[in-house]
């Protein structure tokens, strides 16, 4: 490929281990002795661990020659289900806030194939969020509990690619609150559409509101989980159509995501 990578940061075992897989297979048996050399892991036996991963959404099979590979290094664009997430939230960290909506949709070959929404019960949404959201403590009455909703999304995203407008909050927040209610930690491959957006669309500013301006996407509710979930997803509809041609696999869209090649405005 010809575009720029960025350097890579210090990375953890899992993070190495998982490196190794985007360049090739790794067999089983070897696999789990690399794997239990991990540091931070649940489980000391390295099957469950194994097993854990991809209950968390790490996105591993096995192939017939008994080796352990990445779905999404060997996954073409097209082929891939992509989670495209967004959430409203009463406070900035689990520490201070929770979930109070959660949207999300499925999308693969250039189709919306299923979507996700649930407000959550709080108690208690501050006034500026209640302004900018247009989320009332009334409307969250009846709402179901935040565990129930973590646990039908944990189903609903399965393996699949994670998506957000700014992923650093949305995967942190929604990984935090299901180590919280003992669901585990998401493990499962991400991107972040103002990343691949600064690489693939020309504009001044890559906030939600100016792309879905400047892309004349067409929402009704501005602020709301899963219509923001919906705008993200044409913003990168739009990114997948500017692709260089050599970027095919799910591993390469998420390398060229991150890369030097940002566009000049």
């Amino acid at each position: 490929m010809n575009y720029k990578k960025k350097k890579h940061k210090e990375v953890n075992g899992l993070e190495l281990l998982v490196n190794k897989l985007k360049k090739n297979s790794i067999e089983y048996h070897t696999f789990l002795e690399h794997l239990s050399q991990v540091e931070t892991k649940f489980f000391e036996n390295p099957e469950l661990e194994f097993e854990l991963l991809i209950s968390n959404g790490l996105p591993l099979g096995i192939n017939e020659s008994n080796e352990v590979f990445l779905k999404t290094a060997q996954t073409t664009i097209k082929e891939q289900t992509f989670c495209v997430v967004d959430i409203e939230t009463n406070g900035s960290n689990i520490h201070k806030g929770q979930i109070i909506e959660l949207g999300a949709v499925k999308f693969k070959n250039g189709k919306i194939i299923e979507t996700y929404d649930s407000l959550v019960y709080a108690k208690d949404i501050p006034a500026y969020v209640q302004e900018v959201t247009q989320i009332t403590p009334a409307m969250l009455q009846n709402a179901p509990r935040l565990i129930h909703v973590l646990e039908e999304f944990k189903l609903f995203l399965e393996d699949d690619v994670f998506v957000a407008h700014d992923i650093k909050f949305d995967y942190k927040f929604i990984s935090d609150s299901f180590e919280k209610y003992d669901l585990g930690k998401l493990q499962n491959r991400k991107l972040c559409t103002i990343d691949l957006a600064k690489r693939t669309i020309f504009a001044q500013r890559y906030g939600l509101d100016f792309l879905k301006e400047l892309l004349d996407i067409d929402t009704h509710k501005q602020h709301r989980a899963l219509n923001d979930a919906i705008s993200t997803t044409h913003i990168f509809e739009n990114s997948l159509k500017n692709l260089p041609k050599e970027v095919k696999t799910v591993e390469e869209l998420i390398v060229f995501s991150k890369s030097d090649n940002i566009l000049k405005s």
